[in-house]
């Protein structure tokens, strides 16, 4: 019979063994034991990559929040969105997949458009909700949302600006980010200069547009469309609304002790370029510099929440512009005053030049992503639905996300050589392709792609254009001629992705 001290060794020994063996294994993977991060991309309008000194040393704006974030993380220099507009741009980030998959070919949706995404698909949002995140969007939503009609009304749900009186503003909306995997959203529905001028909260109006809201004021930069707003809706305050609104999230969710997704699509920089108190004058830039200051500070509210309420250290902050800067914000003004909004790149919003695609691009996570970092690995905006899917370990159907990447990799080793992308796909206004590989960009189109046609143009410009970004990165000598081959082959990678459904 066992003696007692050898009944306890039984006993003991093993708890012991299962104590070394879990300290042994958490050692291995102390991403496992570590609590899951939370979640949060800050999305900027029309702000361009020479908009941010980080990215930009002679920016005439001063942007120490973001440049502050970029010391923190790692500063992506060759960032691109998937269109110099921003509709599909939200899409390919919201979903990782192309927009020019949708019913959307070209442009972006109205305040009347329907909503984009498609039922059932993986999304960010609906990704992190079914792991237990709590899921947030404030700010400019510009996919879509299902409006109800009038009963008896003609129903437009167009991509055009056509008419708004259908909507039956009383009922709740069955489309939107509540149908895609949001549990909360408050905003806009569209560009801040596309009517009717509402804010919504979940699902329902916050008021009904019962006012109008005259034409922009004079000299200020860009435009509004007239049109039916909410008694109390200010163009002005939409900034301040929405960033009040997001550091509300970060503070209910900080109590909560839940990880939480919060999306912030600022509707700032893009026109009407309304700088308000203290930012009226920061700059020598006029209202556009000034905006582009407030809307760093309102950034920097945001990110001052999350150190605020101890979430910094344990939240992975996504950071980009959802194209280049736009003409209508008056930029070549700016030129002779020593500011170049797009930061050297040839182009703006709406083209395929780099200007109209190429963005400012920074990411930081506390202790996995090492501060100070610079990489030139290329990524498409559509790439971040698998590195958060990577970040919190959650796996992404195979018929989802089709065009997306993770570049986790770059984020733990920016110098790591691990292959991304085989090529990426961006698109104009209106609806013109380039395809990017390594250095060489593919531009099907006879000019910027604002206006243009896959055939010949009638004044005998090639109906292509290829350039060599190593050799020249500004994009001015086109080389489809020298390199018929290469034109072939990225021709064809382009028809395969288009044919199969998928890039990666």
């Amino acid at each position: 019979m066992p003696t007692r001290r050898q009944a306890r060794a039984r006993l003991v020994l093993p708890a012991l063994l299962a104590v070394v063996l879990t300290g042994a294994l958490a050692s291995l993977h102390p991403a496992a034991q570590a609590p899951p991060p939370n979640i949060v991309v800050i999305l900027t309008d029309d702000q361009g990559y020479g908009d941010v000194t980080a990215f930009n040393p002679a920016s005439r704006i001063p942007t120490p929040h973001l440049d502050q974030l970029a010391r923190e993380g790692l500063r992506f220099t060759d960032a691109h969105t998937s269109s110099s507009v921003c509709t599909p741009t939200r899409y390919a980030l919201m979903t990782g997949r192309y927009s020019w998959r949708t019913s959307l070919k070209k442009g972006v949706l109205w305040g009347n458009g329907d909503a984009l995404i498609e039922p059932g698909r993986t999304t960010i949002a609906s990704m992190l909700k079914a792991r237990g995140y709590h899921t947030a969007v404030v700010g400019k939503w510009h996919l879509g949302l299902h409006w109800a009609a009038k009963p008896g009304a003609t129903v437009d749900r167009t991509t055009t600006q056509g008419p708004t009186d259908w909507i039956d503003y009383t009922q709740p909306i069955t489309g939107g980010p509540l149908a895609v995997g949001f549990d909360e959203f408050f905003g806009i529905p569209a560009s801040l200069d596309m009517r009717d001028y509402v804010y919504v909260d979940g699902n329902r109006v916050v008021e009904q547009p019962t006012s109008r809201l005259p034409g922009i004021p004079q000299g200020v930069p860009g435009f509004y469309r007239p049109g039916a707003a909410g008694p109390s809706f200010r163009p002005e305050t939409v900034l301040d609304e929405v960033t009040a609104r997001a550091v509300r999230v970060i503070e209910t969710q900080a109590k909560a002790g839940t990880p939480f997704f919060l999306y912030v699509p600022f509707a700032a920089p893009h026109t009407p370029m309304l700088p308000t108190g203290a930012f009226v004058g920061r700059t020598t830039l006029g209202p556009y510099g000034d905006f582009v200051a407030q809307t760093d500070a309102a950034i920097g509210t945001v990110l001052a929440a999350l150190a605020r309420t101890g979430q910094a250290e344990r939240t992975l902050v996504i950071f980009a512009s959802d194209n280049g800067p736009a003409p209508a914000g008056g930029i070549a003004s700016l030129l002779p005053r020593g500011h170049d909004a797009a930061g050297g790149w040839r182009g703006t919003k709406h083209t395929l030049y780099e200007g109209g695609t190429r963005v400012p691009f920074i990411v930081r996570w506390p202790g996995v992503v090492a501060p100070g970092g610079v990489t030139s690995r290329t990524i498409v905006i559509s790439d971040v639905l698998r590195t958060v899917a990577d970040a919190v370990g959650a796996s992404v159907a195979d018929g989802a996300a089709e065009d997306s990447v993770s570049f986790m990799p770059v984020l733990r080793n920016p110098s790591t050589t691990t292959p991304l992308h085989e090529a990426i796909v961006m698109q104009s206004d209106a609806g013109a392709f380039a395809i990017r590989q390594g250095k060489w960009k593919l531009l099907l189109a006879p000019g910027d792609g604002r206006a243009s046609d896959i055939g010949a143009p009638p004044d005998g410009r090639p109906a292509v254009q290829l350039y060599d970004l190593e050799a020249d990165p500004k994009e001015t000598t086109n080389l489809q001629a020298a390199h018929p081959d290469v034109v072939k082959r990225l021709q064809d990678l382009l028809a395969t992705y288009e044919r199969e459904g998928r890039s990666r």
